[in-house]
């Protein structure tokens, strides 16, 4: 027989009554019943329930035992009676008699409990990741993950893509955030970069004949803490083609997420592929208030500023003839909430650092709230009757310059679909949304600045960029949105060296500066660049929602906490004065606090 095992602790059925056989796991939970012990015995596959009584010489060996000690188990497999069988487990039908126990390492007093799924401190849980992960929940989402990533491959070659590894110590790229530098040793002075992502590694790829790769990349970014994203490092399903329209991409990896998607959804609905919705951003932040909608909520943003420009009801009035607008959010079948409902709501606004969300209460056909009297009983009942609103809805309105007024419609329509249990939380809807802003305005700098991804092509091409507006231009840019998350992120590339500088020429830089800073995708481009296009899926975020978790770290091994710290390793740590002077490095401390 095996040293450590005959079996795993998943893999006993009814089937093996009679047998020997041993087993090796984790003491996950004991129940002493007065004379005879009950062991629930873990490993990675699954539990199996373990006997001892006073005639076996295991008991006395397992009572001396901590949970999660570790031992084998020599023992007979036994049925349970009709009464004790646990349909739970795959294993629920037998039980192990001990008869003999050995002890292969022995646990100390617990920092917090593997059993059971109690909430415990997020330090504790993440100096302790090892424990952690043992806990079923996070050990069946890690499981999940790896299953999810295998599956994603086996799509993406499936459909005529090969995996390629690009290269980790890079040089500094304009993705949006700040780098991770590594000094180089041999060159005083000068820093590598982590890559923020495979950019222009994969561009390179294309230009190099390459057609269609793909990888699993981590990615690097010196950010501050998000919720939506992970501090230090994240993965991406990396992936670029050549000779294609943005079309051809979206057609191409449509049925590779679904497939995933549905492959992983245990029966939940997914958003088919060739249904799902392209929505232009403009469209989008005029419908959802956000370029990452979720669809799985009805109520739709309508813009009605032409209706408060002269209007009894003053505030608005002004701030539609100061050039704001006004967005009503619908708050349909309320007639039945309380006056209550719609103070909080406000009160919500408030705390979120908005100036308030006004609202109209409506009870069969009759309106309340100081907007609906003061704008008028007729004008409301036409607003509503135009908007399709019936005579029991309600509805919020925000008001204020465009983009403010956007972000409060926005939250707003997510909440009020929260509070009124609007949102179907058991279905996966997906869509693109489409044609991007190439540029935004950078107050800070008050100057142009791009809005997306800097390598993209501009709707247009060079005329647009020497004749428009640079704000009105658009990008062949697109995002993947699920649920509420943005879940993926592309573009067609600018593959035109002369119009790649142009674009840059546009936020103040030169053609020499293009040259330095780019210099391998700027050369590249010379040589014979094929038309290509791509994008980039975060696996974080898609397995996330996959496993129905809320927070990033509960898919994922070893995170860091909301401090970028790696409390487990001790990361970031200092370093030694000779590692600082192999590295021609002098620390210099920050101002302390006065």
């Amino acid at each position: 027989m095996h040293l450590y095992r005959s079996h795993t602790c998943g893999a006993l059925s009814a089937a093996d009554v009679g047998q020997t056989i041993r087993l090796s796991g984790w003491v996950h939970r004991k129940r002493d019943h007065g004379g005879v012990l009950f062991v629930d015995l873990r490993d990675h596959y699954g539990i199996t329930q373990i006997v001892a009584d006073s005639d076996s010489p295991a008991l006395a060996v397992l009572e001396s035992l901590r949970v999660e000690s570790v031992v084998t188990i020599d023992g007979e497999v036994k049925a349970r009676s009709a009464a004790t069988v646990n349909p739970n487990l795959p294993t629920g039908e037998i039980e192990v008699f001990a008869r003999a126990a050995t002890v292969l390492s022995r646990a100390e007093e617990l920092p917090l409990p593997v059993a059971g799924e109690q909430e415990y401190p997020e330090d504790i849980r993440l100096r302790y990741r090892f424990l952690d992960l043992r806990r079923e929940t996070l050990h069946a989402n890690i499981v999940k993950r790896t299953r999810i990533i295998s599956d994603m491959r086996r799509r993406m070659e499936g459909v005529g893509f090969t995996e390629f590894s690009t290269p980790i110590l890079t040089a500094s790229s304009p993705e949006g955030a700040r780098d991770f530098l590594v000094p180089s040793r041999i060159h005083a002075g000068k820093f590598y970069a982590l890559p923020q992502a495979p950019q222009q590694y994969k561009q390179l790829l294309m230009v190099a004949g390459f057609d269609r790769y793909f990888q699993i990349a981590p990615c690097f970014r010196d950010e501050d803490p998000r919720a939506d994203r992970l501090p230090g490092e994240f993965y991406q399903l990396d992936l670029e083609m050549s000779f294609v329209t943005q079309e051809e991409v979206w057609e191409t990896m449509e049925p590779v997420l679904a497939g995933v998607f549905e492959a992983f959804a245990d029966g939940r609905p997914v958003t088919p592929a060739g249904s799902f919705r392209r929505i232009p951003h403009a469209q989008a932040m005029l419908d959802y208030g956000s370029d990452k909608p979720d669809l799985r909520n009805p109520l739709i943003i309508r813009d009605v500023t032409s209706e408060f420009t002269s209007s009894g009801f003053g505030l608005f009035e002004k701030i539609v003839g100061t050039g704001g607008v006004v967005r009503l959010i619908p708050a349909p079948n309320t007639a039945d909430k309380s006056r209550k409902f719609f103070d909080d709501m406000n009160e919500w606004a408030r705390s979120e650092g908005h100036a308030g969300l006004g609202y109209v209460t409506r009870k069969g056909g009759v309106f309340g709230g100081p907007i609906a009297k003061n704008h008028g009983e007729d004008k409301m009942a036409a607003l509503f009757d135009a908007l399709g609103l019936g005579p029991d809805d309600g509805a919020f309105f925000a008001a204020g310059k465009e983009e403010q007024a956007a972000k409060l419609a926005g939250a707003a329509r997510i909440r009020v679909g929260e509070q009124l249990d609007l949102i179907d939380k058991d279905r996966f809807e997906l869509c693109w949304i489409v044609d991007f802003p190439f540029y935004e305005w950078d107050e800070d700098n008050k100057k142009v600045d791009f809005a997306h991804n800097p390598f993209s092509m501009p709707q247009g091409g060079m005329d647009a960029l020497e004749n428009q507006d640079p704000l009105t231009i658009k990008a062949y840019q697109y995002d993947l949105v699920c649920n509420g998350y943005e879940i993926a992120s592309g573009s067609i590339r600018n593959q035109h060296p002369d119009l790649m500088v142009k674009a840059f020429e546009l936020t103040g830089l030169s053609r020499q500066d293009v040259e330095e800073r780019f210099g391998g995708l700027y050369r590249a481009f010379q040589y014979g660049a094929p038309p290509h296009g791509g994008m980039a899926a975060g696996v974080d975020r898609i397995v996330m929602l996959l496993c129905g978790a809320q927070n990033l770290r509960e898919i994922t091994l070893f995170p860091m906490n909301q401090r970028a710290e790696d409390l487990l390793m001790g990361a970031p740590s200092v370093p030694e004065n000779k590692q600082l002077r192999e590295l021609h490095l002098r620390v210099v401390e920050p101002p302390k606090a006065q």
